[in-house]
């Protein structure tokens, strides 16, 4: 066998194995579908702006280790995200913070805040919420849910919110202060550069074959390597034997402008649901660019079906059973090791990604 380790998806989870695996002189052959490496944090340089291929990622974390990690590969720069929400031309700060509920209720204290909410959640009635509407609404209130909330969760899941569970919107933050940071991470920023340059100096010691999908050549690739890193679709990978697990996938269209600045932000949500796409993305404000022109992308919410791109993973009972039976069968195999956000079925932020490849390679390479 020529390689020690087959890599099959050249995302996050792949190449940050391929990297250490390298160090230790490991040979790695590491393949993709697609032409070119890097997964969905893929970046292409149009008109000198970084475009983000596959929807924005902006890199945050807490822990230190894993953003000194990151470091070794760019510099990263100083962007905090702070989207906006346009609900019928009515503009808000997000996540939901002092600014949201000023503007919201013409309100200016954290007193004033909770009472309204506490107000409007004691005409719910609800004590234990079972679903993201009943959770939401004891979060924030009924305006805040009818105005920025449900619209675009029924474009963003295709589902009404009460079939949902009520986790997916514990995630979004909550403040009574004036603070439009999306995120509560101590380290936040973009590459200088792109990710598509990380993702090159972890595989420069490893062959990489694009363009190669690996259900297509599974008998080429049969005694190739020791053992297999498989980042892809894990139900795939057992051709669907408990069903097909499911996902919400993303519709993209991008265009390039001739004004220097389109909507004064890098991105901005659309929660009503008359308008189609979830939200607008312009590429330049991550880097902070000055250029002549601009480039947007709109990014709509579609149903997955096989053959397209799975982004979303629909965490719901069923989807979770099923996916238990999947993993029960992989933690069998030998000569496989499953990683990732597909091969786990679970919504990764990078840094979380970046970490559990590093346990893997600790636990294989002692």
């Amino acid at each position: 066998m020529k390689y020690d380790y087959l890599i099959v998806g050249s995302g996050l989870f792949g190449s940050v194995f391929a990297y250490e695996a390298t160090k230790k002189n490991k040979k790695c052959l590491v393949i993709d579908k697609r032409d070119h490496i890097g997964g969905n944090i893929y970046s292409e340089n149009i008109e000198n702006i970084n475009v983000h291929k596959y929807g924005p990622h902006i890199f945050h974390t807490n822990n230190k280790e894993i953003w000194e990690y990151m470091s070794q590969f760019t510099e990263f720069n100083n962007f905090i995200m702070s989207p906006i929400a346009n609900y019928k031309n009515e503009i808000y700060n997000l996540p939901f913070n002092m600014n949201t509920f000023s503007k919201m209720w013409n309100i200016s204290t954290p007193q004033e805040a909770i009472e309204k909410i506490e107000e409007q959640k004691s005409q719910l009635k609800i004590i234990n919420p079972k679903n993201l509407e009943e959770q939401a609404l004891i979060t924030v209130g009924r305006d805040i849910y009818e105005k920025l909330i449900k619209g675009y969760v029924e474009k963003q899941w295709g589902r009404k919110p009460i079939d949902l569970p009520a986790f997916i919107i514990k995630r979004l933050p909550v403040r009574f202060i004036y603070d439009n940071n999306y995120y509560n991470d101590k380290y936040q920023g973009i590459p200088i550069g792109g990710y598509t340059k990380i993702i090159e100096k972890m595989l420069e010691k490893s062959d990489v074959k694009l363009n190669f999908d690996y259900f297509s050549n599974k008998k080429q690739l049969k005694n190739t390597a020791q053992k297999i890193i498989f980042t892809g679709m894990i139900d795939e990978f057992y051709n669907y034997k408990f069903g097909n697990l499911e996902y919400r996938s993303l519709k993209f269209e991008t265009e390039t402008l001739n004004v220097s600045n389109y909507q004064g932000n890098s991105m901005v949500s659309y929660t009503d649901r008359e308008i189609p796409y979830t939200r607008i993305i312009e590429h330049k404000h991550f880097e902070f660019g000055v250029q002549d022109k601009t480039i947007i992308t709109k990014e709509y919410s579609i149903e997955w079906n096989k053959g397209d791109e799975p982004y979303y993973p629909i965490n719901n009972e069923k989807n979770n059973e099923m996916y238990e039976k999947y993993k029960k069968i992989s933690q069998k195999e030998k000569n496989i090791i499953f990683g990732g956000r597909l091969a786990e079925y679970k919504y990764y932020d990078m840094d979380k990604v970046v970490q559990s490849a590093l346990e893997l390679i600790k636990k294989e390479l002692k």
